[in-house]
């Protein structure tokens, strides 16, 4: 596990998170290659199913990245995405997963180094936790 580089899947937000990723990138700001930013219209469009494809698919961490709180392009989106996060991570948590490989973030169009930094953060908690047990499971084959 000394070896092990985890695949983080990053839910963006197409008004902040998204724009702070290519921010970051504009800035020169490093963040680990490990993290696949997808881009969503509103961070309110991510559903449950898509944070569980991403664990199927083999992500070891995944988060929804949104508008600040009070700043949602969509009005309330950041807030919708944020109680569906809190829903899958006590699901999480109820079949034996750890929640804390998911989580619910946001920020601003201009926070390029807050994207970096999270994006950061994350890699290296996930890093620590080591694999999903998801895919794990799935390789052996004990996932119905």
């Amino acid at each position: 596990m000394d070896n092990f580089e985890p695949v983080i899947v990053a839910f963006c937000c197409h008004y902040c998170a998204y724009t702070a990723a290519d921010m970051a990138g504009s800035q020169r700001l490093s963040y680990p290659p490990n993290v696949k930013v997808i881009r969503v219209p509103c961070s309110g469009k991510v559903d449950a199913m898509h944070v569980v494809k991403a664990f199927e698919k083999g992500a070891d961490g995944v988060y929804v990245a949104g508008c600040l709180e009070g700043d949602c392009h969509f009005k309330n989106g950041n807030t919708k995405a944020a109680r569906m996060v809190a829903y899958v991570r006590r699901y999480m948590d109820e079949i034996g997963i750890e929640p804390d490989r998911l989580e619910m973030v946001t920020m601003s169009a201009g926070m390029g180094y807050r994207f970096a930094q999270v994006a950061t953060e994350i890699t290296e908690k996930i890093r620590r936790m080591g694999p999903s047990p998801i895919h794990a499971a799935i390789e052996t084959g004990k996932a119905a």
